[in-house]
């Protein structure tokens, strides 16, 4: 198993109190799985991501392990963090085409980091990278300005990538992409994958019809916990949660007619993380919710390799 996650809790600090944004979360990532990560906004996405990386410095760690390939990492401690970021764990950052400073070439930038790190590659291994991803190793001498939105992403990619680390998280990396070049960057992704250059992944997104192209997994989270994760095509052809169903249900089919197939959203939103309700979080906005519901339900495996976290499941 490359990463195991158990009952990780994280908040966030604010005037008003904690902020439970992650509540007791557990699960696995294989040796070489993409894990796509699904959900609305504020439901724990990206602050699982980064507590895996630890960035944020308003996070605090509650409680909970991580482990990865056999070791635990310190993620109550920044400092002890900086052995295992970029070599052991790397993140490609939301909004990375942002990530780039704008008065450096690409080329001195990655020097400078790898230079930080202790570490240097070879020119000739940086130009084979730079290819795997469709980009042209005169990109080196260009300014991030220079460069256009799915440019920079893929430059991000490699550098997050240079040092070859065991897990590579992935955070809404094509939401700002036009459709093509959403798929191009998918692609380089499957491909630093495949050719070992990354070990597992986590890919975190609100896009479930492109998560499941390239996801060997998928894991849906709701207000701050972990409500179903099966294999991509099981979430997409047969979800159990009803939450995962209702999601699913409001994706648009190509070729299909409103007349056929009306799409239907979820009502309400997500309860707050401040002061978050007992039971199942999910009651208020679910169809199927009765007083049983009041009980907070256990992540339940109904089959191999698929996890639900309901009671009418």
């Amino acid at each position: 198993m490359s990463l195991t996650v158990k009952d990780l809790r994280v908040h966030y600090r604010t005037l008003r109190g904690d902020v439970q944004a992650l509540d007791g979360v557990s699960f696995g990532v294989a040796d070489g799985e993409i894990l796509g990560l699904a959900g609305e906004s504020g439901c724990g996405k990206t602050t699982l991501g980064k507590s895996l990386i630890r960035l944020d410095g308003r996070m605090r760690h509650i409680g909970g392990t991580v482990e990865l390939n056999g070791t635990a990492l310190p993620l109550a401690d920044d400092r002890a963090m900086n052995a295992f970021r970029f070599h052991e764990v790397s993140l490609v950052p939301q909004y990375s085409m942002s990530a780039l400073n704008p008065t450096r070439r690409v080329g001195r930038m990655i020097r400078e980091l790898l230079a930080a790190r202790g570490a240097r590659v070879d020119t000739a291994e940086l130009h084979r990278r730079l290819g795997l991803v469709g980009l042209a190793p005169d990109v080196l001498d260009r300014y991030p300005i220079e460069l256009s939105g799915g440019m920079k992403q893929r430059a991000v990619m490699v550098i997050s990538t240079l040092l070859d680390p065991a897990l590579l998280i992935a955070d809404e990396i094509t939401s700002a992409l036009d459709v093509s070049t959403q798929q191009a960057v998918a692609r380089a992704l499957v491909g630093l994958r495949d050719r070992g250059l990354v070990g597992s992944m986590l890919f975190i997104t609100h896009d479930l019809a492109l998560t499941s192209h390239i996801a060997d997994s998928i894991m849906v989270m709701y207000a701050g916990k972990l409500v179903e994760k099966a294999p991509a095509h099981t979430v997409t052809a047969a979800p159990r949660h009803p939450y995962t169903r209702m999601l699913v249900d409001s994706l648009p089919e190509v070729g299909v007619r409103h007349a056929k197939r009306r799409l239907t959203g979820i009502e309400g939103s997500p309860p707050p993380l401040l002061r978050p309700p007992a039971g199942c979080r999910f009651r208020e906005r679910c169809p199927l919710a009765d007083t049983g519901c009041e009980q907070e339900p256990p992540v339940t495996e109904i089959a191999p390799r698929h996890h639900v976290a309901c009671w009418k499941a």
